[in-house]
């Protein structure tokens, strides 16, 4: 089964990535798609440039698209995008990192039923909090790039995330109604290493960003790939 995998670069779409690797599929490169707008509702923003970076670390090959974000064009813009795909690798399915979101994963099979693709979604409906644990046992390390929810702790930013750092997070989750996987866009994510990475990357200078007491963002001003 020859697919593609949408990569944001976040934690979900790695570990989808990686699930695809681990159950025979012939990965062909990563998909991704930049918005012009940071409130896309269906695409990842923040550090979204990193993800050349994670290609050559993973040496899979990179595609790149642009949408507007916008809510309606943004879907025509992903059809488009794999069309291309689908062409250029002949794939046979695509992979994603969905994990709550019914708008996401129903308008991606839709889509992908309309081009003739199957669609994956190793991740739907997993357990949130074992989701985390799993993670960072599995060797990803992860850096929280956003986040924009009371009672996540801005002191994560930039951090790579210990096992203590997850608990924490599950305890916040708890103690404060939010999603502990962050599925509900409370704080975004990169990967920097993983299983599957040839190399890991480096985050050399950033700044964080505060947008109110509880939102914060980082800003990537240089990171570089080293040998692990």
């Amino acid at each position: 089964m020859k697919v593609c995998v949408l990569y944001s670069g976040g934690k979900d779409s790695n570990y989808a990535l990686h699930w695809a690797v681990l159950h025979g599929f012939d990965v062909k490169c990563l998909v991704t798609f930049k918005p012009e707008r940071e409130d896309s509702y269906m695409f990842h923003y923040p550090c979204i440039d990193v993800t050349e970076l994670q290609s050559k670390a993973l040496e899979i090959p990179l595609e790149r698209f642009y949408t507007s974000g916008d809510k309606v064009r943004e879907l025509e813009d992903l059809k488009t995008g794999l069309e291309k795909v689908k062409t250029k690798y002949s794939i046979d399915g695509v992979v994603s990192g969905a994990l709550l979101s019914d708008y996401q994963r129903m308008n991606l099979s839709t889509i992908c039923e309309e081009l003739g693709l199957k669609t994956y979604n190793p991740l739907w409906r997993k357990d949130q909090a074992e989701y985390m644990r799993d993670l960072v046992r599995s060797g990803f390390k992860i850096v929280i790039t956003a986040i924009s929810v009371y009672g996540l702790p801005v002191s994560l930013l930039g951090k790579e995330l210990t096992e203590n750092d997850v608990e924490l997070i599950i305890e916040k989750a708890e103690e404060y109604g939010y999603n502990p996987a962050f599925e509900g866009g409370e704080a975004e994510t990169i990967v920097v290493d993983a299983p599957l990475f040839k190399k890991r990357i480096i985050l050399k200078k950033y700044t964080i960003v505060k947008e109110s007491l509880y939102s914060a963002h980082i800003e990537v001003q240089e990171m570089e790939l080293v040998d692990k």
